[in-house]
């Protein structure tokens, strides 16, 4: 049987993910708040962050900056675009 959350993000019931997707405190809190659906929200707003930003994630400020922005997405007031982002054509 999936792992059911009520998902923070979409505010509903909703297969929640596989297993927690880091070793810390966040990561369980995610695993038990966070959708799949909500996750792959995240990862796409994530590359955004990452290509606007020209971020390096192996640079523990940038990773620290990710995290701030993933808790934002999640569980905060949500992420903000850069200020210049333009979205690509569809």
């Amino acid at each position: 049987m999936a792992h059911m959350v009520h998902c923070v993000k979409l505010g509903r019931e909703a297969e929640g993910l596989d297993e927690t997707p880091f070793d810390s405190e966040l990561g369980v809190k995610i695993y038990n708040n966070v959708s799949k659906q909500a996750w792959q929200q995240w990862t796409e707003h994530q590359k955004m962050l990452l290509n606007e930003y020209r971020l390096q994630p192996w640079k523990k400020e940038h990773q620290e900056f990710l995290v701030q922005q993933m808790e934002a997405f999640f569980f905060g007031e949500g992420a903000e675009k850069p200020k210049d982002y333009v979205p690509p054509a569809q």
